[in-house]
């Protein structure tokens, strides 16, 4: 696994995912899933491609029970993505690292309106 794919825990969950203040895509996965193994390139390619902006981590549900139980997690991979410690987006199943994509763009397309400065700020910056 890549040094920008966060690993998730029972025990780092609420800081890793609840508390962040950037979105994050959480993988559910296990050893001994395919499929889970089919999309780990796609995640660790997305997570270096959002370093920085987003969070991306994985959860291996055998060895952190807690959490998948928490949310209802009975089929793998389920991507998750959290923006404010809520999930906004979910999908079951192996999809195309474009499509994954596409469930974290919003999130981020929304962190960054928030961040950028206001009309009125910038003009008041120039005068």
């Amino acid at each position: 696994m890549n040094k920008d794919v966060l690993v998730l825990t029972d025990d780092n969950w609420k800081k890793e995912v609840t508390e962040s203040g950037i979105p994050v895509l959480v993988d559910f996965w296990a050893e001994w899933c395919p499929p889970c193994r089919m999309i780990a390139p796609s995640i660790e390619a997305l997570a270096t491609a959002y370093a920085g902006r987003a969070k991306v981590g994985k959860l291996n549900v055998d060895e952190n029970p807690m959490v998948a139980q928490a949310f209802g997690i009975r089929s793998i991979p389920t991507l998750l993505v959290f923006k404010d410690g809520k999930v906004v987006d979910q999908q079951i199943g192996a999809i195309p690292q474009a499509r994954i994509a596409r469930m974290l763009d919003p999130q981020l397309e929304a962190v960054e309106t928030a961040l950028a400065p206001k009309p009125v700020e910038a003009a008041a910056r120039k005068a």
